[in-house]
């Protein structure tokens, strides 16, 4: 019965007729009823009802059982069995990050690594059907998490990621490299790279455009993000009593490299991001690029369901018409 739907649901309407019904019952008993008047009613104090007095109304409370019932089958009651079939083809993402020393300028708060890892572990959280995975690059690249469909274990790495544990400097060619290594075999219908990097490839072994155009041929498509304010930056350091002091840096983004490695790629883009808020919405925009595909079959079964209601409508009507004739005859 959780499932009831009704194929001539308008029919239900004649339900308010059993209010009037009941009125009218009321109306009609009060007029009828004989009245004997008397001083005091202590003569029949000791005297209590009778079964039948106390069932005199169940006729007409089989009869409105009855017109209901009649009512509710009109209406068609339908029992209603579905079943839903849902195939999801997801979309393989890499993101490739830079964890270089420069990254921990402050024109980002609390500073450029933070907020990527912020807005990426936001982007993380959104792509539920998606296996993703995490390269982290400097002077040198590695895989901080493979390719994986476990988000709570990619986003416990993503907490973890700091600048320092690898040799200084930005290898963006061999960041990239890395990662199309690991999505390279994807059998994924999209396969995608999100590439972060506040600086110019300074390091590695791995020509950036080499990697890009290395991409293209396993049909990735890469997005690039430039990550740094406008002209200057301020970076802490550390001074002779290791107190932190800020120092404005210039900050270097090699963007004609970044355009041209992402436009090497199958509609590949280049995005930069000053703030925070602006790096928050260049990821929603790549959520929005890249959405995975989902097929959703739905089977519906409907099967009558007004025979109980019109059995119960005959045995309330039999009922009643039996004991207006035996038990309650007048």
């Amino acid at each position: 019965m959780n499932n009831l739907i009704f194929a001539n649901g308008w029919v239900l309407w004649f339900l308010l007729v059993l209010p009037l019904m009941i009125v009218w019952y009321v109306l009609r008993y009060r007029k009828q009823r004989a009245a004997l008047q008397i001083s005091t009613m202590d003569l029949f104090d000791t005297h209590s009802k009778s079964l039948r007095q106390r069932l005199q109304h169940l006729p007409y409370i089989l009869r409105l059982v009855a017109v209901a019932a009649v009512i509710v089958a009109l209406a068609r009651p339908q029992s209603q069995l579905s079943r839903q079939e849902m195939r999801v083809e997801g979309i393989d993402i890499v993101l490739a990050m830079d964890v270089s020393g420069s990254m921990l300028a402050e024109d980002f708060r609390p500073n450029r690594l933070e907020a990527a890892k912020n807005v990426a572990a936001d982007f993380i959280n959104g792509r539920k059907d998606d296996r993703i995975g995490l390269v982290v690059f400097a002077g040198e690249a590695f895989t901080q998490v493979p390719l994986t469909i476990d988000h709570h274990v990619l986003l416990q790495q993503v907490g973890k990621v700091k600048s320092g544990n690898i040799k200084d400097g930005t290898a963006i060619g061999d960041g990239l490299a890395t990662a199309i290594n690991r999505i390279k075999d994807s059998e994924a219908k999209s396969k995608v790279i999100i590439l972060l990097t506040d600086g110019v490839n300074n390091m590695g072994s791995v020509d950036p455009q080499n990697a890009a155009e290395i991409a293209a041929l396993y049909n990735i498509r890469l997005y690039t993000i430039g990550v740094g304010s406008m002209g200057k930056a301020p970076f802490p350091f550390k001074d002779q009593f290791c107190r932190t002091v800020y120092q404005n840096i210039d900050v270097e983004i090699d963007e004609p490299l970044l355009t041209r490695m992402a436009q090497s790629t199958n509609d590949g883009q280049y995005f930069r991001a000053t703030n925070k808020k602006s790096l928050k919405s260049i990821f929603d925009q790549i959520d929005g690029m890249e959405k995975s595909k989902v097929d959703v079959t739905q089977y519906a079964q409907t099967k009558d369901e007004f025979l109980p209601f019109l059995l119960l409508a005959i045995a309330a009507f039999l009922t009643e018409l039996l004991l207006s004739l035996l038990y309650f005859r007048q």
